[in-house]
């Protein structure tokens, strides 16, 4: 032997790693996202295109807001009944960690939601390109991922069509969809800004993994996994080492429940 570990090998160590990990699953509450500190003006959202194309050199092209008919307006999981779960990333943090995720996602066959904040899409465009060039949905966690709830009308609104406004020039599109900042749920003044700049769903989840607390890779594989089942959609956050670390046990016990992780789009459609 030449001290390689082979494929089959690999996956054996994160399938005893992660049994050993779920041994003790955790079941914490939720909690808020880190704040962010950017600021930016904002405005009207341009008209989503029902066939919005290729921006800036995207591979794939970018998708509109679907609606889902006989969904509420706020969704927090998919279908029950089948075995698909949607693995959805707010998008800050290290671009190079935010790589990372998607390549160990890409590897395993996986595909992700990532809802992006506008300042992160400013300082990082071609992060856009990336996410949909790996096939996964691309959405809006507002401009300056501030507490959106706690907001006045006008000043909620430029949250929400700031970062429309940048997802359409890098995309084409204002993103799939769209998730309140530091907050698992929106409020129903946000929730009607949402649909009013072009936005049929708020997207929340029944899964949050407090990876963005840095409590460890056990505790985020543990808190997950405990959790987890058909139709789950799962906060996760980019920028984090923990979640990069707990990531490939995610998806091993994912694979070995005979789960698929899928876009939110494909888990509701």
């Amino acid at each position: 032997m030449d001290g390689r570990t082979t494929p089959v090998a690999r996956r054996g160590a994160l399938r005893a790693a992660a049994g050993a990990l779920l041994a003790g699953a955790a079941t914490a509450g939720c909690a808020r996202d880190a704040p962010a500190s950017h600021h930016a003006p904002a405005g009207p959202a341009p008209t989503p295109s029902p066939s919005a194309g290729k921006a800036h050199g995207a591979g794939r092209p970018a998708a509109a807001p679907h609606r889902f008919p006989g969904r509420p307006g706020q969704i927090e999981h998919g279908p029950r009944d089948r075995p698909r779960v949607a693995l959805t990333f707010h998008g800050q943090g290290d671009p190079a960690l935010a790589r990372a995720v998607l390549d160990e996602a890409e590897r395993a066959g996986a595909r992700l939601t990532v809802l992006a904040v506008g300042t992160w899409l400013d300082e990082h465009p071609r992060m856009a390109t990336r996410i949909l060039d790996g096939g996964h949905d691309l959405g809006n966690h507002t401009q300056n991922h501030l507490d959106i709830n706690a907001m006045d009308e006008k000043r909620a609104y430029e949250e929400i069509t700031g970062c429309a406004r940048r997802l359409h020039r890098l995309t084409g599109s204002i993103g799939t969809w769209f998730r309140p900042s530091r907050a698992r749920y929106a409020t129903p003044l946000v929730q009607d800004l949402a649909r009013r700049a072009g936005y049929p769903h708020v997207l929340s989840y029944d899964v949050d993994s407090l990876d963005f607390t840095s409590p460890g890779v056990a505790a985020v594989t543990r808190k997950v996994a405990g959790e987890l089942r058909n139709g789950s959609v799962v906060s996760l956050h980019f920028g984090y080492r923990d979640t990069i670390a707990a990531l490939p046990l995610l998806l091993t016990e994912i694979d070995r429940r005979r789960l698929r992780a899928v876009t939110t789009t494909e888990l509701l459609t």
